[in-house]
């Protein structure tokens, strides 16, 4: 029997619903490529305090990594079990030496103490200066109003409408649709923060959590003509973004189905309730009851104090929680990439398969294919003196099918609660590289 709502009840899921829509996923053109407007709203933040957020982060990661410390010698009584503080500062013994390396990191890099290996605009300088000045902003904005997303039935009726496809496709919830949306039309950023959230909120097992963050967490539009500008190919943005998509897409069909994802534990986070609100009784309509579901969802909403209660909540977890792991990971990963033949060795195997696959300079872009797991940009900068314009268009659509690189995703990854460890991750990475390159190979064959 379908249930009868309120104006008032449809308005409390219409309009919160419509501004997250506007915010997360409709997207705007700028500078010739395209944002949303929390993406914008954080750039252009970014740009007013850029000479203050690296010191705000310093103080920040300097904090919790202080405040982790203590709380774990000492277990202060005011600190009640269960309430928020004490979920974000009881972590493991691993995180908690995460975050004192981030702190000590982050120290030395801000008041450029030690080696310049450490701190230098390529290391350090590059996650304080740049990539944690941006997510400052990004955090901000995109926790503030992540519950617009979560908490008002959008989800619910996307997971209704949806489920027939991504279920068999991609072994996903209908409503992971939006983290992939809000991913490629915003920031892989934020689609993993979403995800996260519905996770500890029990809308997703542990292998959908963990295939979501890895698979869909898709660099922007604007981030990827970055990247094709920089190896100098910017006239080919259409074919290199459509390749780009057709890589990612089979890439995401067969993820889910080998290890290590595949062998992820289909249960649920262990504080959260299962949530399931994706099975359709037999013989309603998916619409009706995604629309019901939706409706009571937005009705159990208790105002606009909790609604910033919960999204200011967001914003901390992600600067105290998130940040240090991002500097930590970023920063190592970097200076190996930097200062060691590491990536150069390890890329090493790739050789005969470019050759394999007709790649011109395959030594040159063997170097390419495991660099970016410290940073997606890196092979773009290293790929951009070959000569050989295929080659640099194979690398350019390699580097952003990847997904996933420690100075960025692979490091809010890491800080999130998503349950992939450092070593899926790499493992992850090169099954993403090894499935996407012959695809990309083939086009660009075709295309030059």
């Amino acid at each position: 029997m379908q249930k009868a709502h309120s104006t008032s009840d449809i308005l409390k899921f219409a309009i919160p619903s419509l501004i997250g829509i506007l915010l997360f996923i409709f997207p705007i053109p700028i500078d010739g490529g395209f944002t949303i407007p929390v993406g914008l709203m954080a750039n252009t933040l970014e740009g007013w305090l850029h000479g203050v957020i690296p010191a705000i982060m310093t103080i920040l990661i300097t904090f919790i990594g202080i405040a982790t410390v203590v709380f774990k010698l000492v277990k202060p009584a005011s600190i009640k079990e269960g309430t928020f503080f004490y979920s974000l500062l009881n972590v493991s013994i691993f995180w908690t030496v995460v975050r004192v390396v981030g702190m000590i990191l982050v120290i030395m890099t801000f008041f450029q103490i030690g080696p310049e290996a450490v701190w230098s605009d390529y290391t350090g300088g590059l996650l304080l200066y740049d990539l944690l000045a941006l997510l400052f902003t990004v955090f901000l904005f995109a926790g503030l109003f992540l519950p617009l997303l979560l908490n008002f039935g959008l989800l619910e009726l996307f997971g209704a409408l949806l489920t027939k496809i991504m279920r068999p496709v991609f072994k996903l919830p209908g409503r992971s649709s939006i983290d992939s949306l809000a991913s490629w039309l915003g920031d892989g950023t934020i689609g993993v923060l979403l995800t996260s959230k519905q996770y500890e909120q029990g809308y997703y097992t542990k292998r959908e959590a963990a295939v979501i963050g890895t698979t869909f967490s898709v660099v922007s539009i604007t981030f990827s003509l970055v990247v094709i500008e920089e190896i100098g190919l910017g006239h080919m943005f259409l074919p290199f973004y459509f390749t780009v998509l057709l890589a990612g897409i089979v890439a995401a069909i067969i993820m889910p189905r080998i290890p290590p994802l595949s062998r992820i534990a289909d249960t649920h986070y262990e504080k959260a309730e299962p949530q399931n609100n994706d099975l359709v009784p037999e013989g309603e309509s998916r619409l009706k009851w995604g629309f019901n579901q939706a409706v009571d969802r937005a009705k159990k909403n208790e105002g606009i104090g909790k609604f910033f209660q919960n999204g200011g909540k967001n914003v901390l977890d992600m600067w105290l929680g998130v940040a240090p792991v991002v500097m930590a990971f970023g920063t190592i990963a970097l200076i190996i990439a930097e200062n060691t033949p590491v990536f150069t060795y390890l890329g090493m195997p790739f050789i005969p398969i470019l050759e394999l696959l007709q790649i011109p300079y395959a030594a040159e872009a063997a170097e390419t294919m495991i660099v970016g797991f410290a940073d997606m940009f890196l092979p773009a900068i290293l790929g951009s003196g070959i000569e050989s314009e295929l080659t640099r268009f194979v690398i350019a659509c390699v580097s952003v099918t990847q997904l996933i690189y420690l100075s960025e995703v692979g490091g809010v990854i890491l800080g999130s609660k998503i349950p992939v460890s450092f070593g899926k991750l790499f493992i992850i990475f090169i099954l993403r590289t090894l499935i996407t390159l012959p695809i990309i190979a083939l086009v660009a064959h075709m295309i030059f």
